[in-house]
This record gives structure tokens, C-alpha cells and sequence, in this order.
């Protein structure tokens, strides 16, 4: 994807790799220094490493004053593993590295180690330090990050009395740019020696407050970078990112960037891809999908279209939870709806299933986008809790279609034309009143089945079914027979693969209350013998 990029560079800069060497003589330093340093900024990746003069010429309260100094500065900076790393190493006649790049991630650790420094008080080898920290502190064993700016401050107050010249010119052919400041007794002729050019920007030599605060303004302005798009100083029309003193214009997913590198246009993914859509293709931010037209469903492959469809459908179950259902006939109906799952071609672009259930109040067992799979359904059907008390098919209905067909909880869009089929199980008489949701229901395009048993009043379900009612309204005077139900549920097929519609019965009729009392007697008959061979087995 293409990137636009800006940048504002300061005259005279380079965009090299930073390393400032820093030479400050304490003895002029104060903690008035921290209030005039300007305020913490938002800096871009660096590596920093001061190098501290602890030489004998350096006096205690000199050297608490550069503490100061390396806390103050830090104070200034954004400082994180992926922001700006810091080292400190001291060096007299030797060198020694206090902390490296990669030893601290916060301020207040790197604070309290640069206050538990003891120093060297010995000679001054600042050459030698310059090469240390060429070699070994920007190695990548010490935390240095490549294609990361490394800052060195070098903090001296004297003389040096090795040669600096060549390290430091090896160092500037390393691609380290070298700040040099010395304080009072410092060696002009070394601080050039020393720094990068031009000297005006790398050379200071500190004889007071106002030019250390100078020191201060520069320093920070090479490590900060200015956030354009945060302060909204970009053109980008959607996408803006940053980076230090500059931004690229990016788009969202879905489009492209425009060549003027900074609008975005809208990909029209019909146009660009093989969608294979048989009738219409619909393009989406970063995707599409195909639709049919009117009297015509989107086969499983979602791209045909034909008059009727095996799988691919959102269906949500309302399973009766009341207490007249009582635990072991519950069992019966979560076994009903696996039978029902178990029909179906479940999967995230085929058919998914949500469950509720609901007594006196409405539970969501599982929304439309939880489980992708039959045996996922399975297993958490399996593990619903009986709720018991009370029958609110009313507000069941409600719940249904204002939540459980929403698109937060799994349903596709009505555009993409998936047919939205609700089921009712109940055993009972509704305790609120099921019509207006009902009705509303099946006017939002959900298809409705009504299956009832025992109990159940045969209006209600009647009134809850889609058109043509004995389709999609079943019932049984048993729960034991609610498999029979399960088998011959034909909730997405086309009327010409129907394998016959159970008979809605009237539980009053005749030869329904014969058949009730057969199946009673049957199932005492049986009860009766099991008794009889428990009491045999104990004699």
C-alpha cells in the first residue's frame, strides 16, 4: 500500500545516527538547572548513553550537582523500551559502566541507580571512554536497537589526558554525532576535537546558568519529536501516522490511497476479484458478498442462488425452562434440541444456532456467533441449567427479536438475505401475552415453528407459527415423544424434499386420549415390572 511521507528537517541537521557527547564541568551546575530545562516531550526512539567525568578534579558537591544534571534531562524525555533507552558509564582513569541501554525500562529505576553512583576520583581518560562507548555500549549485547538514533552525553570538566582526536573521528565515521560541553576549566581545543560539526551546534562551553539552560533548549529539540498527527498537523483524509517530525497518510481497510497521496478511494471489490457471485455482488469495506434476487436463497457455497436451501440460516431456539417441565422432562427437551442441531449444517457461513431460555424471566444460553461447530452446541446445550418457575412466552418473544437476531449477537445482515427462523418450545399456557411479538416477529421476516407438548394450548402456538400454520406448528401429548418432533423438523429445506409434516393433534380427540392412554399404560406396565424384579433380587 502506498505511503506518503513528510518530514521536517532543521537546516544544517543530519539525519544520521545521534550520538551527543556531552562535556559539562560541574562546578557551575545547580538544581536550578531542573526549572529551567524545558517541560517532559514525547521523543521519538533514541539510544542514550552519558558518559560522566568522575575524575579527582571533580568535587563531591561538583559531582552531586552533574547527578542533577543526568536526572534533569532525563526528566525531559519519554523514556521506554521502545521509546528512548539510556545508559550511564563514568570514567576516570578507567571505565565503568553503571547501567546499559537494555538495564532499566522506567524513569524511577534509572534514577535511583544514577543516585547510587560512587565515584572513580581518579584521572581523566576521556578518549578511552569515547571508545568504550563506541564499542561496547551501542553493541547490540547492551540494549542497542539498530537503525535507532544512540545519543552519547559526555560529561567532563577538564583536559583529557589521552588523545581524542582519531577515536572521536572514528566514531563520526560510525555515524555518531558527538556533543561536546565542558564547564569552567574544560579544554576548548578537545571539545572541538571532540564534536561534530557545525561546532556552533555540538561545542558548549558552559560558564553559566543561562547557557547550561541553552544546553538544555538544544539538547531536547534533537530528541524530541514533534507528534503532527496528534497536534492535527497533516492533510491525510483518513489515516495519519506518525513519526519523528513527520507523518504517512494511510487508508482504512477497504481503500486505497489516492496518488496525490493523501485522499482515500473506496475499492470496489466486486470489480477487482473473482467473486463468483451467480446474480448480484455487494462490496463491502475490504470485502463483499453475493445476493439473490427476490424468491431466490443464497445456496451454502454463497454465491448461487436457487429457489430453496439445505442449510444456511440463523436460527434461535426458545426452550420452556418453567417449573412445570419438571428436571427430567428438561433432559428431554435439550436432547429435542440436539436432534434439531443435529439435522443442521452448523458453521460460521453456514447455519448458526442461538438458545434461550425462559420461566419468569429470559436467559441467553448462547448467542447466534458463540459456537461454529454441531458438537460445540452439543456440549454447551448439555450444560444448561434448569431455571424453573414461571412461562413468559411473551417476553421471550420480545427478547428474541429485539436481542437475539441483532447483528451484535450473530445474525447477518437482512441484505444478505439468510432466512431468520425462531423456534418455540413450551408445555404450557403463556403467563403475558404473546401477540404483539408474535406478530412483530413474523412482520421483521423471522419464520416462526410453534412446538408444543402436554399442556400447552394449541392457540398460542397457532398464533406464534408462520404462515401456513400446519407447517410450522407441531405438537405431543408426551414429552417422550418429542423426538419423533425432532426427526421430522424440517426447518430450511424445500417443500419437494419434505419427508412428511407431523399431524397436529387436538389433545381432546378421541382417538388422541386413547393413544394418551396407551402409552400410560405401557409405560406403568413397564414400571410395575421393573419394581417387581427389584423385590425378587432382594429375596
Amino acid at each position: 500500500m502506498s505511503r506518503h511521507k513528510k518530514t521536517l528537517q532543521q537546516e544544517g541537521t543530519n539525519p544520521r545516527t545521534l550520538v551527543c557527547a556531552t562535556i559539562l564541568t560541574p562546578s557551575l551546575m545547580s538544581p536550578v538547572f531542573l526549572l529551567l530545562l524545558p517541560s517532559k516531550c514525547k521523543s521519538g526512539p533514541v539510544d542514550l548513553v552519558f558518559l560522566i567525568d568522575s575524575s579527582r578534579s571533580v568535587r563531591p558537591h561538583e559531582f552531586e550537582t552533574m547527578r542533577k544534571f543526568m536526572i534533569d534531562i532525563l526528566n525531559t524525555l519519554d523514556i521506554g523500551p521502545n521509546a528512548t533507552r539510556v545508559g550511564v558509564v563514568q570514567y576516570s582513569s578507567q571505565v565503568r559502566s553503571e547501567f546499559s541501554l537494555k538495564t532499566h525500562s522506567t524513569l524511577d529505576t534509572m534514577v535511583k541507580s544514577i543516585n547510587q553512583i560512587i565515584p572513580l576520583a581518579q584521572g581523566t581518560m576521556t578518549g578511552l571512554a569515547i571508545r568504550y562507548v563506541m564499542n561496547v555500549a551501542f553493541s547490540a549485547e547492551e540494549g542497542d536497537r539498530p537503525k535507532i538514533p544512540n545519543v552519547a552525553v559526555i560529561v567532563t570538566d577538564g583536559r583529557p589526558q589521552d588523545r581524542v582526536a582519531e577515536v572521536a573521528a572514528e566514531a563520526r565515521e560510525k555515524g555518531i554525532e558527538i556533543y561536546a560541553v565542558g564547564v569552567a576549566r574544560a579544554d576548548m581545543t578537545s571539545l572541538r576535537a571532540m564534536a561534530s560539526l557545525p561546532f556552533e551546534d555540538h561545542v558548549f562551553l558552559v560558564e553559566s546558568f543561562d547557557l547550561i539552560h541553552q544546553f538544555g533548549l538544544q539538547f531536547q529539540d534533537k530528541l524530541c519529536a514533534i507528534d503532527l498527527c496528534a497536534e492535527g498537523k497533516h492533510d491525510c483524509e483518513q489515516i495519519c501516522v506518525s513519526a519523528p517530525d513527520a507523518f504517512t497518510c494511510d487508508c482504512n481497510k477497504g481503500y486505497t490511497l489516492n496518488e496525490d497521496e493523501k485522499t482515500c478511494t473506496h475499492v470496489d471489490m466486486c470489480s477487482t476479484v473473482e467473486h463468483g457471485c451467480e446474480h448480484q455482488c455487494v462490496s463491502t469495506p475490504g470485502s463483499y458478498y453475493c445476493i439473490c434476487p427476490d424468491g431466490n436463497l443464497l445456496q451454502e457455497d454463497g454465491k448461487s442462488c436457487g429457489t430453496c436451501r439445505s442449510a444456511n440460516i440463523d436460527l434461535v431456539l426458545l426452550i420452556d425452562g418453567s417449573k412445570s417441565v419438571r428436571p427430567q422432562n428438561f433432559e428431554l427437551v435439550k436432547k429435542f434440541v440436539n436432534q434439531v442441531v443435529d439435522s443442521l449444517d452448523v458453521s460460521a457461513h453456514g447455519t448458526r444456532v442461538g438458545l434461550v431460555q425462559y420461566s419468569s424471566r429470559v436467559r441467553t444460553e448462547f448467542p447466534l456467533n458463540m459456537y461454529h461447530s454441531a458438537d460445540e452446541i452439543k456440549a454447551a446445550v448439555m450444560k444448561v441449567a434448569y431455571m424453573e418457575k414461571g412461562t413468559m412466552t411473551g417476553l421471550a418473544l420480545k427478547h428474541m427479536l429485539e436481542n437475539s437476531f441483532s447483528e451484535a449477537e450473530g445474525a447477518r445482515p437482512l441484505g444478505r438475505n439468510i432466512p431468520r427462523i425462531g423456534l418455540v418450545f413450551t408445555d404450557g399456557r403463556s403467563q403475558d401475552d404473546i401477540t404483539e411479538y408474535a406478530k412483530r416477529a413474523k412482520e421483521a421476516g423471522i419464520t416462526m415453528y410453534a412446538v408444543g407438548v402436554g399442556k400447552a394450548v394449541e392457540d398460542e402456538l397457532r398464533e406464534i407459527a408462520s404462515e401456513p400454520v400446519e407447517k410450522h406448528f407441531y405438537y405431543t401429548t408426551d414429552f417422550s415423544a418429542i423426538n419423533t418432533i425432532a426427526e421430522n423438523l424440517k426447518l430450511n429445506v424445500c417443500p419437494e424434499e419434505s419427508q412428511g409434516e407431523i399431524e397436529v393433534k387436538d389433545p381432546c380427540a378421541c382417538e388422541n386420549l386413547v393413544e394418551f392412554q396407551q402409552a400410560t399404560m405401557s409405560r406403568m406396565a413397564a414400571r410395575l415390572e421393573q419394581l417387581e424384579n427389584q423385590l425378587l433380587s432382594r429375596k
